[in-house]
């Protein structure tokens, strides 16, 4: 029997086609795939731009791309496949699965419980603890999670809303030890298998020969842009290592918006999860504060609730509810957005880090389908992109005018050179570059490595040699009233670095030259100079990585 044919697209969408592009133009995204599931069919999948730029394939519907923290969901969804079997209940505390499990408070640690895992509400502040795996370090998933014990707490247990990603790992783990497979076997034999999701990948080492793989591309400088290195995030996969294309995220969504069944036999529905545990992922555990949009062409997009459930952020759009969550990694963002009473999911993935390409495009698809005005959201999230622009041009126009030219360090520049140490993220070095140059480097991290130039008295800047990562960063030496460096601080230099790049959590101390654990760094010889670079080298212009900062 020949399948149901798709119905018409509404009137809004006959030219969507063009409206992608123009968003891809505006945005300066060379790909992006979308598709749109409407009561049980896939109404739309289809993509737009290359993969990579300065190559000739195209993106199709059948195009990976890295999904980020729209794996949170499958994370979510894994610990309700097991509540349903009753081999966990998402109110048994965590240390009751894993016994190691600490937090910096002991309260925290009793009470937390796997539902706290998922819902943003455990203490930690935004992003906590991200740079033990981003963008990229040698930690295991395990010894990730254990560093939490020293991660500092910032908020009230379950007092107020503050996105992070370091626990969903945590929750990677609990599936592991109680289902007894990998979190890879898990989700392949649980989840894409039953759903025909052949071309999602577990992490980039998953990547077959023959895959179609969109490149991720970044702005190095806030300017230029340029391809990002393909990433994987094994150390914390349960919080966004999935790569996926729209034809698959298309299954994902008809499965979510049939309340877990996907398929029958006879009368017996198949299903991934229960009505029950979908209508809990589906509630408000954390609510979130609502934002006034930062310019007034997006102010029909204010929701008039906003919280978030386990592993989706709720709110309302035009007197319906939506279930969405964002994803974002160097180079690639994303979003998956669902109407539960329209039974209308929409996916859209892009290959470039600005979210206002995949705000644009779902925006249009959700008023075409909610019989909405059409609205320009394209010039609308152009005009705050404008607006973040300009703001963080005249963030470092303040930084630039308080800064005392005249200024010098108060000690030869080899004082303030050895081996730091941070509690939680460990070792940090501050050694030799050659060229007379002095470099900042942390140990786990193998593209966290740049050169330090002095800004003024003892406070320094670093300049990743990793330009795509545009996360620039002050460094300030405090020192002791024996002129010894007491602990170093440091700061992302534009407010539009993304919320990962937690620098401003880091206590630096001292290690003692005696200390065994500590690698001893490369000293340059007695008196050499540092080389300045002049302030108008320093990152000015900025565009936001929307991806992981909107969720």
């Amino acid at each position: 029997m020949a399948a149901a044919a798709a119905p018409a697209l509404p009137e809004q969408l006959q030219d969507f086609d063009a409206y992608v592009e123009a968003v891809r133009k505006q945005f300066e995204v060379p790909g992006i795939a979308v598709a749109i599931v409407k009561d049980g069919q896939v109404v739309l999948e289809r993509g737009y731009g290359l993969r990579e730029i300065g190559k000739p394939e195209p993106v199709d519907a059948h195009t990976l791309f890295a999904i980020a923290s729209n794996t949170k969901a499958f994370t979510a969804a894994s610990l309700s496949m097991l509540a349903d079997e009753g081999k966990l209940s998402l109110d048994d505390r965590v240390i009751d699965r894993l016994p190691w499990f600490r937090m910096a408070d002991p309260y925290v640690t009793r009470e937390m419980r796997l539902r706290d895992l998922l819902a943003h509400r455990s203490g930690l502040g935004l992003g906590a603890g991200d740079l033990l795996y981003w963008p990229g370090t040698d930690y295991s998933n395990e010894e990730v999670a254990r560093r939490l014990a020293d991660v500092p707490l910032s908020g009230g247990f379950r007092g107020q809303y503050a996105y992070d990603n370091i626990l969903y790992g945590v929750a990677q783990l609990v599936i592991e030890k109680v289902s007894g497979q990998s979190y890879r076997d898990f989700l392949g034999e649980r989840i894409f298998a039953p759903l025909g999701m052949d071309e999602t990948r577990y992490n980039s080492d998953a990547l077959r020969s023959g895959d179609a793989v969109a490149s991720g591309h970044s702005k190095a400088d806030f300017k230029d842009l340029q391809t990002a290195p393909r990433m994987t995030w094994a150390n914390v996969a349960g919080a966004g290592g999935l790569y996926s294309s729209v034809h698959d995220m298309g299954k994902w969504m008809r499965v979510q918006l049939d309340g877990g069944v996907y398929g029958r036999d006879g009368d017996k529905e198949r299903r991934l999860f229960s009505a029950k545990r979908q209508q809990a992922m589906w509630s408000v555990v954390t609510p979130m504060p609502i934002a006034e949009p930062s310019v007034p062409e997006l102010a029909p997009a204010k929701p008039n609730f906003a919280g978030y459930g386990e592993g989706w952020q709720l709110t309302d759009y035009r007197g319906r509810k939506l279930v969405w969550h964002t994803g974002g990694w160097p180079g690639m963002v994303s979003r998956v957005t669902l109407v539960p009473e329209q039974k209308l999911g929409v996916v859209v993935l892009t290959n470039a880090e600005l979210g206002g390409a995949f705000q644009a495009v779902t925006m249009r698809a959700l008023d075409a389908y909610l019989g909405a005005a059409k609205t320009d959201w394209n010039a609308a999230y152009a005009a705050a992109l404008a607006k973040s622009r300009s703001k963080a041009d005249d963030d470092w126009s303040k930084h630039v005018a308080a800064r005392d030219t005249k200024s010098k360090p108060s000690l030869p520049l080899q004082a303030y050179a050895g081996a730091y140490r941070d509690p939680w993220y460990g070792e940090v070095f501050v050694e030799a570059a050659g060229n007379g140059q002095w470099r900042l480097r942390f140990g786990r991290s193998k593209d966290l490595v740049g050169v330090l130039t002095h800004w003024q008295h003892d406070t320094f800047i670093v300049r990743w040699n990793q330009r795509w990562l545009n996360a620039d960063a002050f460094v300030n030496f405090a020192l002791t009233p024996d002129g010894k460096v007491r602990e170093v601080r440091m700061e992302a230099i534009s407010p539009l670095t993304d919320f990962s790049f937690d620098f401003q959590d880091l206590r630096l101390a001292p290690v003692a030259a005696a200390d065994p654990d500590a690698a001893p760094p490369a000293l340059a010889p007695k008196g050499a100079p540092a080389k300045e670079v002049p302030a108008k080298d320093a990152p000015v212009k900025a565009a936001p990585a929307a991806g992981k900062r909107a969720g």
